[in-house]
């Protein structure tokens, strides 16, 4: 089972509920969920709004460690048959989408070749990510598309692969096969409520101390994908004086909102995710859920098949 979507569509609230009627266990698949101390940023479900239902794969990186799709696989599979060999079910909940399709999907990653990614990494150093996507988009522009401009790890990888495999970054990508049955749903929220969500979250981030979590973290180092994330690279601007709070929150609601329109595309793409009414009850979606599950075809809401 995957409860899939973009940021601020309310997938947790659906998770932890669904979990509690059909004795599920929550296994993340949000990338900056990953990291240790960066709870608030993340918009981690804070344990007392968990309601006693087992969450797995947080806070299993340090900040100064860079999240790998490869890594995330093992450890997601591996979790899935422990979930599933003691009667509960796994129930995959994100919004990073080749981390999920890593998990659902057969894929194999391609090798790396460590003087590839050095070079390009130099490159993105010394001319910076928009020189690595437009090259990117002239050699795969539907990769440079689903990744964006500023992601420089993602891009870099992007171009590894196309340079050791001479086809398109995307020919790499799973197809829409579940390497075990499955069933995905997504909540279906309209643009507009998006955006006021997107805005009261980026607020109440900076409102409940993001600042001071973001000096706390970086005090012990931050690596790269981290020091990137949407909201931490905001409060860390506050930090060196170059954004006031106000600014900040604006900036960290415009990033969100970017990655919220990349993460609709890529699940939109996916046939097999069905799309749930995001504006209402949690409970009101979990009826909802619970009659799809109902339905001829999905006999199977788990992962372990």
């Amino acid at each position: 089972m995957a409860v899939v979507g973009p940021t601020a569509s309310g997938k947790s609230a659906l998770a932890i509920a669904l979990a509690q009627r059909i004795g599920g266990e929550i296994v993340n698949a949000d990338a900056m969920q990953l990291y240790r101390g960066m709870d608030i940023g993340t918009a981690k479900t804070p344990g007392d709004e968990r309601h006693g239902v087992p969450h797995h794969l947080f806070d299993v990186l340090d900040p100064t460690q860079d999240a790998s799709v490869a890594a995330y696989q093992e450890w997601a599979r591996a979790l899935i048959d422990e979930i599933g060999g003691r009667g509960a079910v796994p129930i995959l909940v994100g919004g990073s989408g080749l981390y999920l399709r890593a998990t659902l999907d057969a894929l194999d990653f391609p090798e790396t070749d460590p003087e590839v990614r050095a070079a390009l990494e130099e490159r993105g150093r010394v001319e910076g990510p928009g020189m690595l996507h437009a090259e990117l988009a002239r050699r795969d522009p539907e990769a440079a598309e689903r990744i964006g401009t500023r992601n420089t790890r993602r891009l870099v990888r992007a171009l590894e692969v196309i340079a050791i495999t001479g086809r398109p970054y995307t020919a790499s990508l799973p197809q829409y096969t579940y390497l075990r049955p499955a069933v995905q749903v997504a909540l279906d929220v309209p643009r507009d409520v998006l955006v006021e969500r997107i805005a009261a979250r980026a607020a109440q981030m900076f409102d409940d101390g993001l600042v001071a979590e973001t000096e706390r973290v970086a005090a012990r180092g931050l690596g790269v994908t981290a020091a990137r994330a949407v909201g931490y690279s905001q409060a860390l601007a506050v930090l060196a004086g170059e954004l006031t709070t106000a600014e900040a929150v604006e900036a960290t609601a415009v990033a969100t909102r970017q990655v919220a329109r990349r993460q609709v595309s890529w699940f939109r793409r996916d046939p097999r995710i069905t799309w749930l009414d995001g504006t209402s009850t949690p409970q009101a979606q979990l009826s909802e859920l619970l009659a799809l599950l109902d339905r001829p075809g999905h006999d199977a809401v788990s992962l372990d098949g």
